[in-house]
């Protein structure tokens, strides 16, 4: 590591003063989180933040830095190698390790811990409104839903998130023949469904157009300002001073910065993006 970064990854954690000024509800804490995929690779290295309700926060890096990896740990679709991620839940008087959980468990823990990916996940031969409801997979069998039995009030939830981001017009129509955007739209009805108190986002952007990538945006800060905490990985510096309260930067698989988007220096960017710089947008 060189000593620039090893510099900033001493003290990257200035936004946790800001925090405790402003006190909002913790949903999660993540403590020397470690992910090896074997002896000699080792993505992510002692991983430590929190996050809170109403946040929107900005995971940025260049691409390898681990970003994807740390929102898929977090999520449990891959298994952390050590440390800690510990959810707060009105339901529980002790906060519990979901890196530790399996089966049913893991999958009760991936309901509270909303997922949206890239490539939006979506089943190309059902329609909109089915897709959408197998985000209550969890809370019902798979054979119903292969049957496509849900209850009524699922279908209303299902039915009024569509409403909410103008998809309602295509609920019946198959997902394969959507645009990017609307496909994206309906896989943030379908993470909204399962009532999550945490939404990982990984580049949701990245493919879209610019219409597009602002309506998401928009989209995710109005679901941050509902209280459910938000966690983007995002490539445009722009969009993360634009929208989101916090930032956190990684390099080599270390948070080396922590803080207000505001506070992104050029100093700090070089450091996170080294050449690539200059294809910063």
């Amino acid at each position: 590591m060189n000593s620039a970064l090893a510099e900033l990854s001493e003290h990257p954690n200035s936004y946790q003063h800001h925090l405790n000024t402003v006190p909002k509800q913790k949903v999660l804490s993540v403590r020397n989180l470690r992910k090896s995929y074997n002896a000699h690779q080792t993505v992510l290295h002692d991983i430590s933040f929190d996050l809170h309700s109403g946040e929107m926060v900005g995971v940025i890096g260049r691409s390898g830095a681990g970003k994807s990896t740390l929102l898929h740990v977090l999520n449990g679709t891959h298994s952390a190698s050590a440390g800690e991620i510990l959810s707060f839940s009105d339901d529980e008087n002790e906060p519990r390790d979901v890196s530790r959980l399996k089966g049913r468990a893991l999958n009760q823990w991936r309901s509270q811990c909303g997922m949206i990916f890239q490539d939006f996940c979506l089943v190309p031969r059902l329609d909109v409104l089915t897709n959408v409801l197998l985000g209550r997979l969890s809370q019902t069998s798979t054979l119903k839903s292969l049957f496509k039995i849900f209850t009524d009030e699922d279908r209303a939830k299902a039915i009024a998130l569509l409403e909410w981001l103008n998809m309602l017009p295509h609920a019946l129509q198959r997902a394969e023949t959507l645009s990017g955007g609307q496909m994206q739209r309906v896989a943030i009805c379908r993470a909204l469904i399962q009532n999550p108190s945490l939404l990982l986002a990984d580049e949701p952007v990245a493919s879209l157009d610019p219409k597009n990538t602002q309506r998401i945006m928009d989209v995710l800060r109005e679901v941050s300002q509902q209280g459910i905490s938000v966690m983007v990985n995002l490539h445009s510096v722009e969009l993360v001073k634009e929208y989101c309260t916090r930032v956190i930067g990684v390099a080599q698989g270390r948070i080396i910065f922590d803080d207000h988007p505001s506070r992104l220096t050029q100093d700090v960017l070089h450091v996170l993006y080294g050449d690539e710089i200059s294809q910063l947008h």
